[in-house]
């Protein structure tokens, strides 16, 4: 777990208050977000699994829940969110033949029975904590035998241009740190998750200009949320500095901005981990690849 003095730490209460702020207009400007949901529940399609109980962590407006629900029609399907405005906007997602659960909670101290859940969903989640160690032994622990988890999240180089730009003008933390695949592969084997596969896309986004990318950030609650943030007011000086350096990354008349999506899958099982002959346990991520 990150310890508190570092810059790069996320204060829950500070994530809750975001996506409550952005409750409002977080839909409309979600695209990005929207698409990666798409691919993973694609990733559904080959899998035999016929859930009881389904559980999305992250939920968001609810439209995960919403495909979910669609999806395994004879599920309890249950959205869990840190934000209760969000789960708020997720109530229109829950139609008369389309209802779910709706829980406000956090990823790191579920409030579900152990062995209770088939299926763990998530998101674009796990970039809005510090401590995916413990989100994933909570995981593991309402993971029913055999259950499955599946989920997104963002990599190291998801608005690489972004930071570099603004390592140029400041020495602030402007994006957050997210983990790298093969960081996140040894998590899942340290929660006791069976034969974990992670692999990873890498999208580029183009914004007609730095504002436009602020905007969508501001509204879907991705603001820079970092504990070192500078907290005063960008300022003119170091507004044209950020300006400058955004427009020396156009092509085309617009902003390209990377972002790294990694997908990770694994299940509730036990590990087969060979041993060494000197007596120490290794255990390979044999199901490890990378995909671009």
């Amino acid at each position: 777990m990150a310890a508190p003095h570092d810059d790069f730490f996320l204060d829950s209460r500070t994530v809750r208050r975001a996506f409550d702020a952005a409750s409002a207009t977080y839909e409309s400007a979600a695209g990005v977000q929207a698409e990666i949901r798409a691919r993973l529940l694609e990733r559904l399609e080959v899998v035999r699994l016929q859930p009881a109980v389904v559980l999305d962590i992250g939920a968001g407006a609810g439209h995960g829940a919403r495909a979910l629900k669609q999806r395994y029609r004879r599920a309890h399907v249950i959205a869990l969110d840190l934000s209760e405005r969000m789960l708020q906007a997720a109530a229109r997602q829950g139609r008369f033949f389309r209802r779910f659960g709706r829980v406000a909670g956090d990823a790191g101290r579920l409030p579900f029975k152990d062995a209770s859940v088939d299926l763990v969903f998530s998101n674009l989640t796990l970039e809005w904590g510090s401590d995916p160690d413990g989100v994933f032994a909570e995981v593991r622990r309402v993971l029913a035998p055999n259950g499955l988890f599946t989920f997104t999240t963002l990599g190291p180089d998801t608005l690489k241009e972004l930071r570099d730009a603004w390592a140029r003008v400041d020495h602030y933390p402007h994006v957050h740190r997210f983990i790298d695949m093969h960081d996140l592969g040894d998590a899942l084997m340290r929660a006791r998750f069976a034969e974990p596969v992670m692999d990873v896309e890498r999208l580029t986004i183009t914004y007609s200009s730095l504002s436009a990318l602020h905007r969508e950030l501001k509204r879907t609650g991705s603001r820079n949320l970092t504990q070192g943030r500078r907290t005063s007011l960008t300022g003119r000086v170091r507004g044209r500095a950020l300006q400058a350096q955004v427009e020396t990354l156009k092509r085309d008349g617009v902003v390209p901005m990377s972002v790294e999506v990694v997908y990770g899958h694994a299940w509730a099982g036990e590990l087969r981990a060979p041993r060494a002959p000197s007596g120490e346990v290794r255990v390979p991520l044999t199901g490890l690849r990378s995909r671009r």
